[in-house]
């Protein structure tokens, strides 16, 4: 992509005045996210998931695609951020207002890829979409020589117009396309989200199963439900998955058991649910041969449907970290006294997520916060559907 093709096609930037009138975490480009540092300097998206996470920054009704700065200042923003550490920390992009593989938005995708590329950084790097993706798409994608480059494919198989207008066949092909023609990067079925009564019949589980022979890696998760989004549902006369709503993601233990039955490979000893995991993180560290960057081998019921190759490596690369450095690293991000390192997780107070995300990436090994517990098997999911403890 030339130069003069990148200014032609780049989007219009807001206004200072416009910006102002964002609520205020819209207009923040960087934010820390479990699976990366996320870098979110397009807004707008029209593709109208009624469950997306739009409606928590007032952000749905934004249709059309606009830039918060340059491409160049975005990249300069993330490299030089507090909490970025070149070749460790995971990145996302544009996962939180937009989608980077539509037509306006793609160029500047590519453009960022480009520019993390050519710093010679050999992070992790997420891309997740659920819009077309061609051949021509995939020879850029391919072309990037130190990024270890992730291609998530977000696939849901709801069949309610209301709540996914966009049909999921897009995103199947999208996910073909991308695996057929795969050298340097890696692409992951992004099974999601599952909701109980919606898209977890027997035929959709079947068809995300047929699905996952096109990726290197499924991982599958419930859903996020927010009250705003909850409110969104009501106001558009959609039907309530649930009576409550949720800090975290919401997966039901009978549908984890139904797609575990489905997916299970009795035959297979070395991989009994092929390469099927709960968290994105493992899928994108499957992928690219390598621990995952979470440190969820701590949390060891989480790994039950691991493949062993990937246990292993895994395994290989776990250690407790030193509990003074722990402790000290915890204090000088503003906790509230030591830290204490259990043989699952470093149990901390008074962190929120991104310098909890930071510690998390840079020991690898789980941060939890001692105010909100991760209880046994739930992993990490809100406890709608989950015995109570």
């Amino acid at each position: 992509m030339s130069t003069a093709d990148r200014v032609r096609r780049a989007l219009p930037l807001l206004t200072e005045g416009q910006i102002t009138q964002l609520k205020p975490e819209l207009a923040e480009v960087i934010e820390y996210r479990k699976s990366g540092l996320s870098l979110n300097h397009v807004i707008g998206c029209p593709l109208d998931c009624g469950y997306c996470v739009r409606h928590l920054f007032d952000n749905f009704e934004l249709k059309t695609p606009r830039a918060l700065m340059s491409d160049e200042e975005a990249v300069a923003l993330l490299t030089g951020h507090r909490y970025f550490r070149p070749h460790r920390t995971p990145v996302q992009l544009f996962n939180r207002a937009t989608d980077p593989m539509l037509p306006v938005v793609k160029p500047h995708t590519f453009n960022v890829l480009r520019l993390l590329d050519e710093q010679g950084l050999t992070n992790h790097v997420l891309v997740i979409t659920r819009w077309r993706v061609t051949p021509e798409d995939c020879e850029v994608l391919n072309s990037f020589r130190n990024i270890k480059l992730t291609v998530l494919v977000t696939h849901s198989g709801i069949d309610h117009p209301g709540i996914e207008p966009v049909d999921s066949a897009i995103a199947a092909a999208s996910l073909k396309t991308l695996h057929e023609h795969a050298k340097r990067y890696r692409t992951v079925l992004y099974w999601r989200p599952i909701v109980p009564g919606l898209n977890d019949s027997d035929e959709h589980i079947q068809r995300a199963l047929e699905l996952s022979r096109h990726a290197h890696a499924t991982v599958f998760t419930g859903l996020f439900f927010r009250d705003e989004i909850a409110r969104y549902y009501a106001d558009h006369g959609l039907p309530l998955p649930y009576e409550d709503t949720a800090r975290r993601k919401i997966m039901p233990e009978e549908s984890e058991q139904r797609i575990l039955t489905a997916f299970r490979r009795p035959a297979d000893s070395e991989a009994p649910w092929g390469p099927l995991f709960r968290k994105t993180s493992c899928a994108v560290a499957y992928a690219h041969g390598e621990a995952d960057y979470n440190g969820h081998y701590g949390i060891r019921e989480l790994c039950d449907i691991c493949p062993l190759a990937q246990l292993k490596v895994c395994a290989d690369a776990w250690r407790a970290p030193d509990q003074a450095e722990v402790s000290a690293l915890a204090r000088e991000l503003g906790a509230s006294g030591d830290a204490e390192v259990t043989e699952r997780a470093i149990i901390v107070t008074g962190l929120n997520e991104p310098p909890r995300y930071f510690m998390q990436h840079g020991f690898g090994y789980q941060v939890h916060d001692r105010d909100k517990p991760h209880h046994h098997r739930w992993h990490g999911r809100a406890d709608i559907g989950w015995p109570a403890v």
